[in-house]
């Protein structure tokens, strides 16, 4: 993606992202290989940028929701870790390089998984605890925390990878590939948008519009990863091209067809943009954001 602000943001998460990692003994030195190890790997961090940008739209001094961009990026890298498993999808390449249970084995993966979950989460409260005496700006960031692990959890991503796991080889409704996708991605990038609202003190216009924004990009970015996922360079995308469809999963492409899947996507990003179009210069960064992101397929 080519927006300067948005290079500005992951570059500035990029150089942050090990900093929050904890120091650990020679006993446990090869979980914390395997953690860097994805983290490194690359990606668009689009989930904490996110964060970033909808913070920056009401408050200042980015280091102050750093912690909980990071947080969000080392969940979202142990969901990955996790889904790349045999169990699960079984991928042998992710960001262009060697899944973590390929040059780790299962065992470590899993562990490394679980290692950055919990680290995310460490993470969080450890900045809450700062606050104790500024019962403001503690509330601003319990409510960040809530938002990031309802995302993740049983009534967001979770929910989203479970039913997709007992969606395969079985005739997909609409309802439920909207379930899918609405969980399984969408759920965290909500998420990622409301906590950065909530730590920059938004009002409930801005969290209202916000909110509205992310709901539409979520189910959008998903729809996109669909379409690549058929018609994608493995060179581009990162992965394995073609894994949802061996895997016999419900996808857009599948249930819909692709221009029916791209008039959706349009739709989807147009709603987005409409939200935030109010609020002027100060949206424009996430309007940006959303047209890259739907542009994708090209």
């Amino acid at each position: 993606m080519k927006s300067a602000e948005y290079k500005r943001l992951k570059n500035f998460v990029d150089e942050h992202l090990l900093d929050f990692l904890p120091d650990v003994d020679q006993s446990s030195q090869t979980v914390l290989d395997a953690m860097k190890y994805s983290l490194e790997a690359g990606g668009k961090r689009i989930r904490p940028v996110l964060l970033l940008e909808a913070f920056d739209m009401c408050a200042e001094n980015l280091f102050f929701a750093l912690p909980y961009a990071c947080a969000i990026e080392y969940i979202h890298t142990y969901s990955l870790i996790h889904d790349d498993l045999p169990a699960l999808d079984n991928d042998d390449l992710r960001r262009g390089k060697p899944t973590s249970h390929k040059m780790f084995g299962e065992a470590t993966a899993i562990v490394a998984g679980d290692g950055l979950l919990n680290t995310a989460y460490e993470l969080m409260n450890k900045d809450m605890l700062l606050y104790l005496d500024d019962p403001a700006k503690l509330k601003m960031r319990v409510k960040a925390c809530y938002e990031i692990a309802k995302g993740a959890g049983c009534k967001g991503m979770i929910a989203g990878q479970i039913a997709d796991l007992e969606a395969v080889n079985k005739q997909c409704s609409r309802e439920l590939l909207d379930y899918i996708h609405v969980n399984k991605t969408g759920a965290m990038i909500v998420a990622a948008i409301r906590a950065g609202a909530h730590l920059g003190g938004a009002n409930d216009k801005l969290l209202n519009s916000l909110t509205i924004y992310g709901e539409n990009i979520g189910l959008a970015f998903q729809i996109v990863d669909d379409i690549l996922d058929i018609y994608g360079k493995e060179e581009d995308i990162g992965k394995t091209a073609g894994s949802d469809e061996r895997s016999s999963k419900c996808t857009y492409p599948k249930l819909y067809g692709l221009d029916a899947s791209i008039e959706k996507l349009h739709s989807l990003n147009d709603a987005a943009v409409k939200a935030l179009k109010p609020f002027g210069k100060k949206g424009q960064p996430l309007i940006e954001l959303a047209n890259e992101l739907a542009i994708r397929i090209k």
